[in-house]
């Protein structure tokens, strides 16, 4: 077979992306100081406190502007944007914390020294990243096989996630082949089983994903193939697995009786001393929060008064965990009588919302008071959206194991609200549920800091529903 090419995978280009952030930025700032007449940031042993702050911001503010999205890294106009913002907030937090850094120069020419460096090095690393590494030679080509049935959702997943992961051709797997409809997907080629190896050689295929829902369904031709494949050390994997790394999602509408397969949910969903934690830091930022709400309370008071002309608390009944019932504490968003009709759902744009109600929502305002519900337990900070008994019911009959998002607590926020739209079909509600099910299957301290940094970009973007 021929030689596969180089391909980073998402994980590696994040570290990447990352470490030479840090590179860029301190090479440019020595590179400064030594030939001008700049000395507000100098590197060297002594200062290694200035150094690590730097490092620290630049990464935090860096995650909060999605600079490590690799699809908005992938894009010179949207980095580009990211990369002003984070430079802007890194340096003025740095000039703000001179107990940690450098005191104030007098000199104002080396705050423009200090921000200029910063920025042209993140500009000129990230042009390099995307002139070298998100290019075709890096792309890892693979070839799908599996059934026709569920190719078509695999395949824009895939390439939704990883703009560098390329499906060029796929291989029906299934016996009875009359009357199917051929697939009909740009750039993904449907060959022939008995043209698996010219395929690999030829498009140089790094890797074979296995879409198959029955196993059964693969030929003992295609099998003995993989096997001779897979013991020549040729990457082979399941489409589900593959799916899960990508996506950060678990692909339940692909799951089928083997189920136990799919859940072996966090250790963290059991252990003690995580859950300790977990709850503490519950009760500090909800109090912390509650503090946030009553200081801007009068501001929310006042836009009540004029964009919403009513009451400003409404309750909720939604499921929390267990199935419990409890009541959900929000500010209203809506216009009175808004499900006067029954239960509807909530959409982008939705008529009944106000224009208060609407800055409410994408500024997540509207969700201060839920910090009642988590000092009380019924809520946890992190975990998945409560959901009303009505459409808990509803969901139930259509998507598989919705149910078992209950194990654990609702979130005021979560891995699916900051992954996601706001659910307002059962196709959104499945989206959502596959997000939710990562979380609870790898749930982990790491993983609830990332959400709360992502909370807060969901925040600063506007792009709360």
């Amino acid at each position: 077979m021929s030689k596969k090419g180089v391909h980073f995978n998402i994980s590696e280009r994040r570290i990447l992306l990352r470490v030479f952030d840090i590179v860029s930025v301190l090479t440019v700032l020595y590179i400064v100081s030594s030939c001008f007449d700049f000395n507000y940031f100098t590197i060297n042993d002594e200062n290694w406190r200035w150094i690590f702050v730097l490092v620290v911001y630049i990464s935090v503010f860096g995650t909060i502007f999605e600079l490590y999205d690799l699809q908005s890294s992938s894009r010179i106009e949207k980095v580009s944007a990211n990369i002003v913002l984070t430079v802007s907030i890194t340096v003025l937090f740095y000039f703000l914390t001179p107990f940690f850094t450098p005191v104030l120069p007098d000199n104002r020419l080396q705050i423009l020294y200090f921000y200029v460096s910063i920025l042209t090095a993140l500009l000129i690393w990230r042009w390099a990243y995307l002139l070298l590494i998100v290019s075709p030679r890096f792309f890892k080509k693979v070839l799908v096989i599996g059934e026709i049935s569920n190719i078509e959702a695999i395949i824009k997943a895939f390439n939704y996630a990883d703009p560098n992961y390329k499906i060029v051709g796929f291989i029906n797997c299934e016996v009875n082949k009359e009357n199917r409809v051929r697939l009909n997907i740009k750039n993904v080629v449907e060959y022939s089983p008995k043209e698996i190896y010219e395929v690999i050689k030829e498009k140089h295929i790094s890797e074979i994903v296995i879409a198959s829902y029955k196993s059964e369904n693969i030929t003992s031709e295609i099998y003995r193939d993989l096997i001779t494949l897979l013991e020549g050390g040729f990457s082979i994997k399941e489409y589900t697995q593959v799916y899960e790394e990508m996506t950060y999602r678990v692909p339940v509408q692909f799951v089928g009786k083997d189920f136990y397969k799919y859940f072996p949910f966090s250790r963290s969903n059991h252990n003690k001393m995580y859950l300790f934690f977990h709850r503490f830091f519950d009760i500090v930022l909800s109090i912390f929060g509650l503090l946030v709400g009553f200081a801007i309370l009068p501001f929310i008071l006042l836009g009540n008064l004029i964009g919403n002309r009513g009451s400003l608390i409404y309750k909720q009944e939604r499921i929390g965990k267990n199935g419990n019932i409890f009541n959900i504490i929000k500010y209203r968003t809506m216009v009175h009588n808004a499900e006067k009709n029954g239960a509807v759902w909530a959409k982008k744009n939705d008529k009944r919302i106000t224009p208060f109600g609407k800055f409410m929502r994408n500024t997540r305002l509207d969700e201060f008071p839920q910090f009642i519900n988590i000092l009380k337990g019924e809520m946890s900070l992190i975990g998945p959206r409560p959901e009303r008994p009505h459409f808990v019911r509803e969901l139930s009959q259509v998507l598989p194991f919705y149910e078992t998002r209950h194990i654990v607590k609702p979130g005021l926020t979560g891995w699916a609200q900051v992954n996601t739209r706001y659910g307002s079909s059962i196709d959104d509600s499945l989206l959502k549920l596959q997000y939710d099910f990562y979380y609870i299957k790898h749930r982990s301290f790491f993983l609830d800091v990332n959400i709360i940094i992502k909370t807060i970009s969901t925040m600063i973007f506007f792009r709360g529903q």
